[in-house]
């Protein structure tokens, strides 16, 4: 047997620690072809998410000492709150970009997982060219403007002892974004791959267990 776009499906008897491979298999919408731009902006995609994740950790640390000052010192601050939500606006907009790139963003759609895989990729196409790309854009667009105001009147914080440089957290909407785009060009190209074969598809590389 063989998959939608001429690879060999996967045999369904195998080893144990072959289970992991088909639950992930079952779990990503669309095995598409990778193209060379792919193949590049997904690993300095995976390698920003990577590192960027231990940022969760940080986020922890910050809210444990914070709510200990609160009750066992009773003593709040200001700036550990504002540290919080700066936190996980960046963890969470840098996280766009990895999503996409791994597919692992979550979709609702009941229809869609049952779909042949060239009918998979052409909703894809829509999406992200009708959808996607116009709204990331338009974003980017923006926050340019909103980035230099900030920047301009050096914005700080309206809490009484909040934290200085305001444009720094705003900045990470354009870092996302950009990001995000890249990540979503890089999949474009890999819906164009397999529906057009430009850019050329690279060869199949079956999955290491």
């Amino acid at each position: 047997m063989t998959t939608d776009h001429g690879h060999p499906s996967p045999q369904r008897d195998g080893p144990p620690e072959e289970d992991h491979d088909r639950l992930h298999e079952l779990i990503h919408h669309a095995e598409l072809p990778h193209t060379s731009l792919s193949r590049g902006v997904g690993r300095l995609i995976r390698a920003v998410g990577s590192g960027i994740s231990w940022i969760w950790l940080v986020l922890v640390a910050v809210i444990v000492l914070n709510v200990s000052l609160r009750y066992l010192a009773g003593e709040g601050r200001i700036e550990f709150e504002e540290i919080q939500w700066h936190i996980y606006s960046i963890g969470f907009l840098i996280g766009l970009a990895y999503c996409m790139e791994t597919d692992d963003h979550v979709r609702v759609d009941v229809v869609y997982a049952n779909l042949r895989l060239k009918t998979k990729a052409w909703v894809e196409f829509c999406g992200i060219v009708f959808f996607l790309v116009p709204f990331v854009v338009l974003v980017i667009w923006f926050a340019v403007p909103f980035i230099s105001y900030s920047i301009s009147i050096n914005e700080v914080s309206e809490s009484p002892g909040g934290l200085p440089a305001r444009w720094a957290i705003k900045s990470a909407l354009l870092i996302g974004f950009f990001l995000l785009l890249v990540a979503t060009l890089s999949r474009l190209s890999r819906v164009t791959a397999l529906l057009f074969g430009r850019p050329a598809p690279l060869p199949y590389a079956p999955r290491k267990g």
